[in-house]
This record gives C-alpha cells, sequence and structure tokens, in this order.
C-alpha cells in the first residue's frame, strides 16, 4: 500500500477551514461525527467522487480512482471539518508513519486551534 497526502484533500480543508466551516468538537467525538458507509454513499451518488476524494488526507494510489477503499483519514461530514477527525488524523498518520499526512493535519489541527484562540 502507497498511502500518500491528498493535496486536493488538504487544499480543500484548509478553504472549509479559512471561511469558518468547521466544528470544534471533542478529541473522542469523531466515532459518532464521522460518516457512515451509508452516507458515503449517498454522498458518492449525488456528487461523485470527484468531490468524495476532496474530504479525505490521504490516498492510496495503488487502488482504483472510483474506489472508496483508496481514500483514507477522512476529515470531515461533507459540510465542515471535524476538530476530532483531524485530530483522529493526525494521530493515526503518525502511527503508520505517513509523516506528510500527520504534518498536513498538525497544521489544519493549529488553524482550528488559532480560531479558537487558544
Amino acid at each position: 500500500m502507497s498511502v500518500k497526502l491528498n493535496q486536493r484533500g488538504y487544499t480543500h480543508a484548509r478553504g472549509l477551514i479559512e471561511s469558518g466551516k468547521s466544528v470544534r468538537d471533542g478529541r473522542d467525538d469523531w466515532s459518532e461525527h464521522r460518516p457512515n458507509a451509508k452516507i458515503e454513499n449517498a454522498f458518492i451518488q449525488e456528487h461523485g467522487f470527484a468531490e468524495f476524494r476532496k474530504w479525505y488526507l490521504g490516498v492510496d494510489d495503488e487502488e482504483d480512482e472510483d474506489n472508496k477503499g483508496r481514500y483514507k483519514f477522512p476529515y470531515g461530514d461533507f459540510t465542515n471539518v471535524h476538530r476530532c477527525g483531524v485530530l483522529a488524523a493526525e494521530s493515526r498518520a503518525g502511527q503508520y508513519k505517513y509523516v506528510d499526512i500527520e504534518l498536513a493535519a498538525a497544521h489544519l489541527h493549529g488553524m482550528l486551534n488559532t480560531q479558537d484562540g487558544r
């Protein structure tokens, strides 16, 4: 598996945060806030994979582009960036040594903290 930073997803997340489309939820809220498979499938049906891929910080280039398994490290709910999603991505990327994804998530985390005044 060759997972690397999804530049489109990272750019999309930065833009959302800059425009105030983010949720400052708790660290452990991601299991409740992360879109489930039914929501993901509905989003793909309505918007296609070109929009779906923007919601992930990682991409596995060994998977087909029109396959949900290609996209790793989700950070939002298809409307907003979630702080808990960014924190989960940052932590998991660090565990798996995906340094580029970890650094991108850390930057997003910093952007969210700056907006919070932390």
